[in-house]
């Protein structure tokens, strides 16, 4: 059945198997109910933090299990705990009176959610970045009972400035004095003074588990350490807890935005351990006097750069990042020339078409021959179906005698999948298409088509390119299954950010253009080859 497809056929048929199969998944295994965050908000606005902590520590299990930390998902943050509010053009920011960043709001419209709201950083549910815990199990209850001061409320962050938040803890045995610079890029400095030394753990904070997450997109826990080694730890198949020593950076990441530590001593370990089934929760080994980065916000290639170039590797693309990485460096690149990411797009859909044609075009001859070859086959395999031997032998002359390989496609085939599923991982997770304009009505390459005029005119240029495409089916129900398989992916591809729809139109586009190419000439070499027998045979 395989050898009776073109190239483009099997392509289209292994991406439908795939979104088969998620689809199923979904279905059969749907994701488990969580407490909704607004319910959370609700429920802490009639507590005070010191109250939700008591409270807390009464159903925690064990403080003496060093890296027990279930208790912080029963200390949400409210408006009644905040300690210091921090503005600046592009963020909003709290840190509440355990010294955990509670909040972090973008401003910019563009990373608006569906329901045109202001994105949020920090789960309401969950660890919080720079929560501290205590190994010691009485140290630690007192922890969340004490608040923290500072002599800073409010602060104001100009464009490229900062500004310092030094705040102080005091408790029966222990002085904790926790210094933050925060830069308006999005990028912090922390230093950690304790005036005695004791164990303690420094939370990343988990990703705010956002509704509607394009399927396939990566979102969970990341570490990048050692020689370039990646650690990605998926939401729902953290197991147990893993630890790293000499990371340059760990993240908590969804499809846009990540939470992000860095700068840290090769020396300190760093474990991310499964306590939410959904949300792996990273920490980090505190030291008497401890200094490190973070950053809290979008992964957008060109700040992630500015601030030190070790953060560009929080940006991920799972298994395909081999090839997803050097792409969207193309894509940046283009889009420096045209400014313009639509056109970006549609210029590096050119460019891997061009690369790709070679290829292409040998298997496209390939299919052409296999074509005319067909009825021949067909001969053979009813002369000698009673003998599967002897018909393989006979088919396999005429393969040879006629210059056709029933593999020629295949090499096609296995470049263009995963460059398919490179690209679809870039342009799903480039935070920079987000209220990114291509032209007329299309206003956020990051979201679907308002007016679903790509997903139609994709689905139509499916349709013509099969109309063109030469194919030898042998079986109907096969051949009606592909007639319908340009309906199935506008259907699929009607949710799909514009931007992955544009650069698949655009595919199509150059893939109706290749076949034309190829029919003419295979045509003129029918012809010339048959002129030259009747020549001959004139003779």
């Amino acid at each position: 059945m395989l050898n009776n497809m073109s190239a483009n056929q099997r392509l289209i048929l292994a991406v439908v198997l795939s979104f088969v199969f998620f689809v199923a998944y979904t279905a059969i295994f749907p994701p488990k109910e969580v407490r909704s965050e607004a319910n959370a908000t609700a429920q802490t606005q009639s507590t005070a933090v010191q109250t939700s902590a008591t409270s807390a520590t009464s159903s925690m299990p064990n403080a003496n299990l060093e890296h027990s930390v279930a208790v912080d998902e029963q200390l949400p943050s409210s408006d009644s705990s905040n300690l210091v509010r921090i503005e600046s053009k592009e963020f909003s920011m709290t840190i509440d009176t355990l010294g955990r960043i509670a909040s972090k709001v973008l401003k910019a419209e563009k990373y608006n959610d569906n329901d045109n709201v202001h994105s949020e950083m920090i789960a309401q549910v969950g660890t919080k970045p720079l929560h501290i815990r205590f190994a010691d199990a009485d140290m630690y209850k007192e922890s969340l009972r004490t608040p923290y001061t500072t002599s800073v409320r409010e602060a104001n962050i100009d464009e490229g400035g900062s500004v310092v938040i030094t705040m102080q803890q005091k408790l029966s045995n222990q002085t904790v004095v926790k210094k933050l610079t925060i830069y308006a890029d999005g990028h912090y400095d922390v230093n950690i003074a304790l005036s005695n030394d004791t164990r303690y753990f420094v939370y990343l904070g988990q990703h705010v588990s956002r509704e509607g997450q394009m399927m396939m997109a990566v979102h969970g826990a990341m570490v990048y350490h050692g020689d370039g080694m990646t650690e990605i730890i998926e939401d729902e198949d953290a197991e147990g807890r893993k630890t790293f020593s000499d990371v340059h950076l760990t993240s908590s990441f969804d499809q846009y935005f990540a939470s992000i530590i860095y700068g840290l001593n090769p020396n300190v370990t760093v474990t991310v351990d499964r306590v939410r089934e959904d949300n792996p929760t990273v920490y980090v080994d505190g030291s008497k006097n401890f200094t490190f980065n973070g950053y809290i916000g979008p992964k957008d290639y060109k700040v992630l750069k500015s601030i030190d170039p070790v953060l560009v590797n929080a940006i991920e693309y799972g298994w395909f990042t081999f090839a997803a990485a050097p792409l969207f460096s193309v894509l940046l690149w283009l889009h420096s020339i045209f400014g313009n990411w639509g056109w970006a797009i549609i210029a590096l859909t050119i460019l891997i078409r061009m690369i790709l044609f070679p290829l292409t075009y040998k298997g496209m001859l390939s299919m052409q021959k296999m074509k005319d070859v067909a009825p021949k086959v067909k001969e053979m395999q009813a002369k000698y179906k009673g003998d599967p031997q002897r018909m393989n032998a006979a088919v396999m002359e005429v393969y040879k005698k006629e210059g056709a390989n029933p593999l020629g496609g295949c090499l096609p085939l296995l470049l263009q999948i995963p460059v398919f599923f490179a690209i679809y991982r870039v342009l799903l997770n480039a935070v920079e298409l987000q209220g990114a304009e291509w032209m007329l009505w299309v206003n956020d390459l990051s979201r679907m088509d308002p007016y679903f005029v790509l997903p139609i005119l994709m689905g139509a240029t499916m349709f013509y390119q099969q109309h063109i495409t030469p194919n030898n089916f042998t079986d109907p129900m096969q051949e009606k299954i592909f007639k319908y398989l340009p309906i199935i992916f506008t259907f699929f591809f009607i949710t799909f950010p514009s931007g992955l729809v544009l650069y698949w139109f655009v595919n199509n586009i150059f893939s109706i253009v290749q076949q034309f190419i190829v029919n003419k000439q295979f045509a003129a070499m029918k012809a010339l080859k048959a002129s030259n027998a009747s020549k001959a045979e004139g003779k």
